[in-house]
């Protein structure tokens, strides 16, 4: 699996505001890949530079092998969701997705055979005719993906792409998305605030003030930085002794006991050791708002 997106100590500054500063990952070709970070962390501006929407300082950015340099060979191979609506409001669906084709040069049998099948994956049969300013905020979001899509790329951006979606429609355009992934090999650069979508990335990495604060897979950065905690539903009060000698860190609720372990291997060692006292219990993996939390000392929601 190749790289399909190469950031090679890349640079953009606004005076004495460093919005990306020195920043390096690569993407791989058919990852999930999320890019996480507090507004002004640098993913926008980051990406902006990808599409050629904003032009970097200093580094280099390589996508499918061609620099960023020569950006209108790439852009026919990237479908990107803002975090603002773009569509023409005054338009329907159907020809905000048309003349989106034509700008790529499909053909309308091309046109009708995409536009077909995302209709379909989306449910926008009964939208297309609807001008965009009629539409309900979940379905100018869907019309934005259709949009993204509609010629088939190679690399799908999203920025911030369910906020606000109830979980039906969060659901459908995920569906769509893991779909296009497994028959097409599709590449995903996601920006996000919901962790249960980072969490299901194949890589991450977290910015904080225009740097690269970590990055790694879900499992290898919820292993440095995120705690994982043993729930005892019932055990023997004895444990309590226990967890006072080795000094474990735990907090007693109505209904359970909450200890903290530094990873999955210590609390299994804790439980056999204890067995005898411990009736029902849960091990629960530490999780990404830890990890985030952890890395930059803030909340991602925030």
């Amino acid at each position: 699996m190749g790289n399909i997106i190469e950031i090679k100590n890349l640079k953009k500054y606004y005076g004495a505001v460093k919005a990306v500063d020195d920043v390096s990952f690569v993407v791989k070709q058919g990852q999930l890949f999320a890019f996480l970070g507090l507004n002004g962390a640098g993913k926008s501006t980051t990406i902006n530079i990808l599409v050629g929407v904003q032009q970097k300082d200093e580094g280099e950015c390589y996508i499918d092998g061609k620099s960023i340099d020569d950006i209108s060979s790439i852009l026919p191979e990237i479908g990107i969701v803002f975090q603002s609506s773009i569509l023409d409001k005054k338009l329907t669906v159907y020809d905000n997705l048309r003349y989106r084709a034509m700008l790529y040069d499909l053909s309308k049998v091309e046109f009708e055979k995409n536009l077909k099948f995302y209709t379909e994956k989306l449910a926008l049969q009964d939208i297309l005719k609807k001008p965009i300013e009629k539409l309900s905020g979940g379905q100018k979001r869907k019309v934005d993906i259709a949009r993204a899509l509609i010629h088939m790329p190679k690399i799908l951006i999203l920025d911030e792409p369910t906020t606000g979606l109830d979980p039906k429609t969060r659901k459908l355009v995920w569906d769509l998305i893991n779909e296009l992934r497994k028959e097409n090999n599709l590449t995903v650069l996601l920006t996000t605030h919901y962790m249960e979508e980072a969490s299901i990335a194949d890589y991450v990495v977290i910015m904080d003030s225009g740097k690269v604060a970590t990055q790694g897979t879900p499992i290898e950065l919820k292993n440095l930085y995120a705690n994982d905690s043993l729930k005892l539903y019932k055990y023997d009060e004895k444990i309590l002794k226990v967890l006072d000698e080795l000094q474990l860190p735990y907090q007693k609720n109505k209904n359970t006991l909450e200890v903290k372990f530094k990873d999955t291997c210590s609390a299994k060692n804790f439980i056999v050791k204890n067995k005898k006292l411990i009736e029902d219990l849960e091990i629960v993996k530490g999780s990404m708002d830890d990890v985030f939390l952890n890395v930059t000392g803030k909340e991602l929601r925030q």
